[in-house]
C-alpha cells in the first residue's frame, strides 16, 4: 500500500510538473498580446502609436514631477546661455507637437494661433494642459495613419516623416529636461524603481 501511494505521488508530481508550461503560457496570454509573426505586416498606426504612448508617458510624467516654482529654472553653471527655462521647454514641445502632428490640413495661420496661445501660458497647470492637448492631437494623427497614407506627400510632409521627426524632437527635449530635473535634486519618474 505504501508503495502504491509513493508511486501515485510521483505520477501526480510528474503530471503537475508537465502542466506548468501550459499554465504559464495560459497566464501570459492574458497579460500580453501575442507577438506578431516574423515577416507579418503591422499597421503604421499601431507601431507609431506604441512609440507615441511611451514617449507621452515619460514626457508628461517628467513635466508633472517638476514643482511649479522650478518651471522658471535655467541652469546657471556651464554653457547654458540663452537656453529655455524648464517651462519654456515644455511649451516648446507642446507647440512643436502641433506642427508635427497637426495633420495635412493645418494651416500656417492655425499653427501661429496655437503657438501664440501656448507662449502666453505661465502656470504649470496651464502648460501641462497644453502639453496634454498636443498629445491628443498627436494621437489623432497617428491613429489615422495607414499603409496607404503614411508616405503620401502633403503640404507639411508625410505622416510617417512628420511623426518620426516629432518623436525624435520630443526625445531630444526630454533628455534636456532630465538634466534640469536632476540639477534640482530629483530623479526622473522613468528612472525610478528600476524601470530601465
Amino acid at each position: 500500500m505504501q508503495m502504491n501511494v509513493h508511486i501515485a505521488g510521483r505520477v501526480l508530481a510528474a503530471c503537475l510538473f508537465a502542466s506548468l508550461p501550459a499554465l504559464a503560457v495560459g497566464q501570459g496570454a492574458d497579460n500580453k498580446p501575442a507577438k506578431p509573426a516574423i515577416g507579418s505586416a503591422q499597421p503604421p498606426a499601431q507601431i507609431y502609436g506604441k512609440l507615441l504612448t511611451g514617449m507621452e508617458k515619460e514626457f508628461v510624467d517628467l513635466a508633472e514631477a517638476m514643482p511649479e516654482d522650478k518651471y522658471s529654472f535655467v541652469p546657471a553653471q556651464g554653457e547654458f546661455a540663452k537656453v529655455r527655462s524648464f517651462g519654456d521647454q515644455v511649451k516648446h514641445v507642446a507647440e512643436s507637437n502641433w506642427y508635427f502632428f497637426g495633420g495635412p490640413n493645418i494651416t500656417e495661420d492655425q499653427l501661429k494661433v496655437k503657438s501664440d496661445a501656448i507662449e502666453k501660458l505661465t502656470s504649470k497647470a496651464d502648460i501641462l494642459q497644453a502639453l496634454k492637448d498636443s498629445f491628443k492631437q498627436a494621437h489623432a494623427l497617428v491613429d489615422g495613419t495607414t499603409a496607404d497614407n503614411a508616405f503620401t506627400t502633403t503640404a507639411h510632409g508625410t505622416r510617417a516623416g512628420m511623426t518620426s521627426f516629432g518623436l525624435a524632437h520630443m526625445m531630444d527635449h526630454y533628455g534636456q529636461l532630465v538634466v534640469y530635473l536632476r540639477m534640482n535634486g530629483m530623479v526622473p519618474p522613468a528612472s525610478r524603481g528600476g524601470n530601465m
